[in-house]
């Protein structure tokens, strides 16, 4: 069933349920007719009317619990099946054989349709469904007979159901994105913001001492080469997106962002890809480890570059460096002396995440990472 432990607080299907409660007391008020116009007929009259008074009182529950969004408990919905088929199946004792020879209302009459629509804006459209069927079934029980009449009202129950509760779940998707993009929307400006005072503040000054430091030279030199990296770290943190989003992502994009340095080029798409937040840090985690070891054995002027690739069903993380590459064997070697090293790391994390890494390597070609990763099924891009 779709449905989430809570209703929200801001519940975008707010007008489907003054809906059904509208809907409800018309089929009440319709009800009641029905007793009237059979006043005659009943084999129990004292009970068709206690079933009428029973509507009544439990029209006045659900209203007063589902006109506020806190209130509208998935157990009071299920109850409402519950109350609604209770009540139905005492049509066999309130109704006279000539009613159902005539095929007369039973007692819930088109009240009964009420609750598969609460059902459904509840729980969505398998919610709707089953509470549909539920009232349907009932239907044929309490006429003790499945005619073609009660196949069309259990057809109309189901569907009703299901409608409802496929506009609900629709619904509150697209209340779910429109407050993701108000949210970015909001985090951008802050961002641009930030960046404009860091930019007239901070920034300015570490492009200062860089080359103010080139110009001097010696340690002068060293130290306006660690402004340039830190100017670039800073510029990547300021244009890039939140890491930890409230529905559980992030976007892999950003935060291979903040690795750029003067040494480190990150190239990706134009867009977000947005990934399980956990398995962003993984990955994060994974294209750090493969940096620091350029770091440790490619030299100080080795350069690298991370790129970044969102396929439709996969993600492909390349990191390349210039340096002058494992010599052949080496990595072997550390294995049988029982050293795991980055290599097995890396490997490591990917299996974990379900996804491969392949390790491609020559002494004067430099040092290559591809690692391979599916995409979340409900995260998958449909078109390119």
């Amino acid at each position: 069933m779709t449905t989430a432990s809570k209703p929200n607080l801001l519940d975008p299907i707010t007008p489907l349920w003054w809906g059904t409660i509208v809907l409800r007391w018309m089929t009440l008020a319709f009800a009641l007719g029905a007793v009237i116009v059979h006043f005659d007929e009943y084999r129990n009259l004292a009970l068709a009317w206690g079933a009428w008074a029973a509507m009544v009182v439990w029209s006045i529950v659900t209203t007063a619990a589902f006109v506020r969004v806190r209130t509208r408990y998935a157990g009071l919905v299920v109850a409402d099946v519950v109350v609604t088929c209770g009540i139905m199946l005492l049509s066999p004792l309130a109704l006279s054989e000539y009613q159902f020879a005539i095929t007369a209302p039973l007692l819930t009459t088109v009240w009964a349709s009420v609750a598969p629509l609460t059902a459904g804006s509840r729980f969505g459209a398998v919610g709707g469904a089953i509470g549909g069927l539920i009232v349907a079934v009932s239907t044929g029980v309490a006429r003790w007979k499945f005619d073609l009449d009660v196949a069309r009202d259990g057809l109309l129950l189901l569907a009703s159901g299901t409608i409802v509760g496929m506009a609900a779940t629709t619904a509150r998707r697209s209340q779910a994105v429109v407050s993701r993009a108000l949210r970015a929307e909001a985090a951008t400006a802050e961002r641009e913001r930030l960046a404009r005072s860091i930019h007239d503040s901070v920034l300015q000054v570490l492009a200062r001492v860089r080359r103010r430091g080139a110009e001097l030279g010696g340690e002068a030199a060293e130290l306006a080469k660690q402004a340039g990296e830190q100017e670039i770290a800073l510029r990547a943190l300021v244009t890039s997106e939140p890491l930890g989003p409230s529905d559980g992502n992030a976007d892999l994009r950003a935060a291979l962002g903040v690795l750029a340095t003067s040494r480190v080029q990150v190239s990706g798409p134009a867009s977000e890809v947005r990934l399980p937040a956990d398995t962003v840090d993984e990955l994060l985690t994974a294209v750090k480890e493969a940096l620091s070891n350029v770091d440790k054995h490619a030299g100080e002027g080795a350069k690298a570059w991370v790129l970044l690739e969102e396929l439709t069903d996969e993600i492909v993380l390349t990191v390349r460096d210039d340096g002058p590459g494992i010599p052949e064997g080496r990595l072997e070697a550390a294995a049988e002396e029982g050293h795991i090293g980055v290599a097995q790391s890396i490997r490591g994390r990917l299996a974990e995440l379900g996804g491969t890494a392949r390790l491609d390597t020559a002494p004067g070609a430099g040092t290559e990472w591809e690692m391979h990763l599916p995409r979340p099924v409900d995260l998958r891009r449909t078109t390119r």
